[in-house]
C-alpha cells in the first residue's frame, strides 16, 4: 500500500488535513530519531504509513471521543496513543500515554509540545492509577498481562482495545483460562490475519 492510499483511508476515518499534516511532522521526527534509537524496526520505515500510522488510526472506529478519557499502555514511539490524540478534537477528552523509557518519553514530550497536543505523559504503568474509559495497547506485553493490568490497576469500568497479530484467538484462550470476559474480535484493516480485541470490563 502506498502512502497516498493510507492517507486516503485516514480521510475516510475522518482525519482532517491538519491531522495529516501533524502526522507527517511526527513521521519526519520519528525517522530522524530512529537513526539513533531504533524506536521502530528499520524494516518498517518504508511502510510506516501503513504498518504503524494506519494500524493505530483504525482504532478511532471503536472510541467515542465525545466524553471520557483514554490510556495507552506502553506507548513506545507513540503507537497507538499519539495518533489517537492527534485525531481527538474534543478538549474535554483526555489522552494519557504510559511509557517507562525515559528516552521514548523525551521524544514523545518534544512531539507533544511542538504539535500542541492535549496529552498527559506518564511513566511506568505499574506505578500509576489508571482511571480511563478506554485502555488501548499495541505492543505492550502478553495479553494475559494486559488483562491483569486492566483488572487490577484500572480503577473504573472501561473498554480494553488491543491490537493483536494472527495468534489473537489462541492468546484469548490462555488469558481467559481462569475467568471469562465478554469480548469481540474485529478484523484489522492493515493485515487480514491480525485482529482487534475489544473487552468490556465492569468494575
Amino acid at each position: 500500500m502506498h502512502d497516498k492510499e493510507a492517507i486516503s483511508i485516514l480521510h475516510r476515518l475522518n482525519f482532517t488535513e491538519k491531522n495529516i499534516s501533524d502526522i507527517k511532522y511526527f513521521i519526519n521526527e520519528l525517522l530522524k530519531a530512529n537513526k539513533k534509537h531504533n524506536f521502530i524496526s528499520k524494516s518498517t520505515e518504508n511502510v510506516i504509513w501503513y504498518r504503524h500510522i494506519l494500524d493505530s488510526a483504525q482504532l478511532v472506529k471503536f472510541i467515542d471521543f465525545s466524553k471520557g478519557s483514554l490510556s495507552d499502555l506502553g506507548s513506545g514511539a507513540g503507537f497507538p496513543g499519539l495518533i489517537l490524540a492527534i485525531f481527538n478534537k474534543n478538549k474535554h477528552f483526555h489522552v494519557k500515554l504510559y511509557e517507562k523509557s525515559t528516552v521514548k518519553r523525551a521524544f514523545l514530550k518534544d512531539i507533544i509540545d511542538r504539535l500542541s497536543l492535549k496529552i498527559e505523559l506518564r511513566g511506568n504503568v505499574y506505578d500509576e492509577i489508571i482511571d480511563s474509559d478506554y485502555i488501548v495497547s499495541r505492543a505492550f506485553k502478553k495479553l494475559e498481562v494486559i488483562i491483569q493490568v486492566s483488572r487490577e490497576i484500572a480503577k473504573k469500568s472501561h473498554k480494553l482495545i488491543i491490537l493483536k497479530g494472527q495468534n489473537a484467538q489462541e492468546d484469548l484462550k490462555k488469558a481467559f483460562k481462569k475467568e471469562k470476559y465478554d469480548y469481540k474480535l474485529e478484523n484489522s484493516i492493515t493485515n487480514k490475519d491480525s485482529k482487534i480485541i475489544i473487552v468490556d470490563f465492569k468494575k
